[in-house]
């Protein structure tokens, strides 16, 4: 009999996370605030519970999949949480991206309360979780980890455990997304001084991504959103700028002064701060028109 899965957080990534795994036949329990991300889950065969203690309660493995750092915090560690509500031995696997010492505190408390515990922040945008190519980068304990390898194996395809720290996995994470913040920045200012000395984009892009100009970032951010007009978030400018602040710290913590990092967090504030916070990331381009009053085309 397979274990009973729970999901708490039904949102951009989580929903198709927890599709999938309905889709290889798990019994899937989910949880979200936001009530039409409950409809599709449901829809999708989900079995919706009215919190989050109530999954915790009923699961043997409880994944979470949410935005920020306090949310995570709340819902774990708050009375009605999962700490305090989950049934011993059970495992807890946290996808989201936050502080590496918010992995640690959850990874000990679990361990004092005879539960187990995964950071697993993964990279992949929504199209990962949809098409299940996700890369997940896990921290814990290695016997763990080969419980949950199978779960992983449905939402990803990528998948790395790192070591036994729970927050090693983030610190890999924060990387990795200060550099989605250099390269973003990089193709919007690339396009916008190109099209403003008549190179088309389109021409740009030919040229570029056969020359060490070329990044993923690149091809992500110009084909599937600046193209095609559509700036519906990916994975939006909040959510790049808060994992950027948390880049931040952990370099001040390390002693490490980032010389364009730290440009950034004020850089992708002024972008959230003009009215792009909510669109994909790559507004950046639509971000820097407007600061340079340059017509769109």
């Amino acid at each position: 009999m397979k274990e009973k899965l729970g999901f708490i957080g039904l949102g951009n990534m989580g929903l198709p996370m927890s599709i999938n795994l309905l889709r290889a036949d798990y019994e899937v329990y989910g949880y979200d605030t936001n009530a039409q991300a409950m409809e599709q889950f449901v829809a999708a065969g989900g079995i919706g519970l009215e919190s989050a203690k109530e999954i915790a309660k009923q699961c043997d493995v409880i994944m979470t999949s949410l935005p920020t750092p306090q949310i995570v915090e709340l819902v774990y560690q708050s009375e009605q949480g999962i700490l305090h509500h989950a049934k011993k031995g059970s495992l807890l696997i946290d996808f989201s991206t936050v502080n590496p010492e918010l992995n640690d505190s959850l990874h000990t408390e679990a361990k004092a309360l005879g539960l187990r515990y995964l950071g697993a922040p993964v990279s992949g945008g929504v199209i990962g979780a949809v098409n299940a190519t996700l890369t997940i980068m896990v921290g814990g304990d290695t016997d763990d980890y080969k419980n949950a390898e199978r779960i992983f194996g449905i939402v990803g395809k990528n998948i790395y455990h790192l070591g036994t720290s729970s927050s090693v996995g983030t610190r890999i994470k924060l990387l990795n997304n200060l550099m989605i913040g250099f390269y973003t920045e990089a193709v919007a200012e690339t396009i916008v001084l190109g099209e403003k000395m008549g190179i088309q984009a389109d021409t740009l892009y030919e040229v570029l991504s056969n020359s060490y100009g070329q990044s993923r970032i690149y091809e992500r951010n110009y084909l599937e959103y600046m193209k095609n007009d559509n700036y519906e978030p990916g994975f939006s400018t909040n959510l790049l700028l808060k994992d950027l602040k948390l880049a931040k710290e952990m370099a001040d913590e390390a002693g490490v002064s980032l010389r364009i990092g730290e440009k950034l967090v004020d850089l992708y504030s002024e972008i959230s701060q003009q009215g792009y916070g909510e669109n994909d990331m790559s507004a950046a381009y639509l971000s820097l028109k407007e600061t340079c009053k340059i017509e769109q085309l």
